[in-house]
């Protein structure tokens, strides 16, 4: 069997999958990423850490010499992995498991942080989840509804208990997509929260700089991660429509969060990363 035809076969049932079921594995680190303590000392808390970006965020903080804390649904083995990799670096990695839905779940992941490390220097705001429909007909209601009380609602959640918390100097990172600039016709809900995820992070920098904090995002394109065979039924030709002819690695996006995290884009607030194979889009 070719590597395409395993990629096509692998649907999996439930979002937001399983990252230790698909083959092939993604990259979550390059061999050759060598850190260089841009991070050391930090406190980052992640939401949707366990796989995906979210865990190639949380290895590549922990190898710049960060802390992390992870707030995840359900998928404990995926979560244990990504604690073992940060582990491995050397740092510590604290599990969260529950329902961002729940804003009181998002209050607990931010006074859970700080009661295990004492701070948090870096949210990065990044779970979600995706139900692709052809139709505007074939969205219910309780899908639409789900959608934004997954995807946008507990960023504000965090955020906002978070900033108890959160001193001078300090970074959140959103992940919003390419479908929130160029929109996409099977995913109507979900585009349009990434499209709200871009005006929250420009909104709220303008919040937050006079506090010396910093709000900035990163769009990735078609990565490859766990969402896309628990989502998609047919993946063979998963991102091979951008202009590189292949989907991206998650080990291609999480040096994007090291920029933002650290003091190399000091300069940057309210902006927004595409990393997306060469897709042009505005904003």
């Amino acid at each position: 069997m070719d590597k395409n035809e395993k990629i096509k076969n692998q649907q999996q049932e439930e979002q937001p999958g399983d990252e230790y079921k698909m083959d092939p594995e993604p990259e979550i680190i390059r061999k050759d990423y060598k850190g260089s303590e841009k991070l050391k000392g930090k406190i980052a808390l992640i939401t949707g850490g366990d796989s995906g970006i979210g865990r190639s965020v949380a290895v590549h903080f922990a190898r710049e010499g960060a802390d992390v804390a992870i707030a995840y649904l359900n998928e404990d083995e995926d979560a244990l992995e990504t604690q073992k990799l940060v582990e491995k670096e050397g740092q510590s990695c604290h599990l969260m498991r529950g329902d961002l839905k729940s804003d009181v779940f998002c209050k607990k992941i931010v006074t859970d942080t700080v009661k295990k490390f004492g701070k948090i220097d870096i949210l990065v705001n990044n779970a979600a989840m995706q139900f692709p429909q052809g139709e505007v007909k074939d969205i219910s209601e309780a899908q639409f509804r789900e959608t934004f009380e997954t995807n946008i609602f507990p960023y504000f959640y965090v955020v906002k208990k978070a900033l108890e918390q959160m001193q001078k100097g300090s970074v959140i990172i959103n992940t919003t997509s390419v479908t929130g600039y160029r929109g996409s016709e099977h995913l109507l809900d979900y585009s349009s929260t990434k499209g709200a995820i871009t005006s929250f992070t420009r909104s709220l920098s303008k919040m937050l700089v006079e506090k010396d904090i910093r709000v900035n995002a990163v769009a990735p394109g078609p990565i490859w991660t766990p969402l896309i065979p628990s989502t998609f039924d047919d993946i063979a030709d998963f991102g091979k429509k951008v202009p590189m002819g292949r989907p991206g690695q998650p080990s291609e996006v999480g040096p994007a969060y090291v920029y933002l995290a650290c003091k190399d884009s000091s300069y940057m607030t309210g902006q927004v990363l595409h990393i997306n194979g060469g897709e042009i889009v505005g904003g």
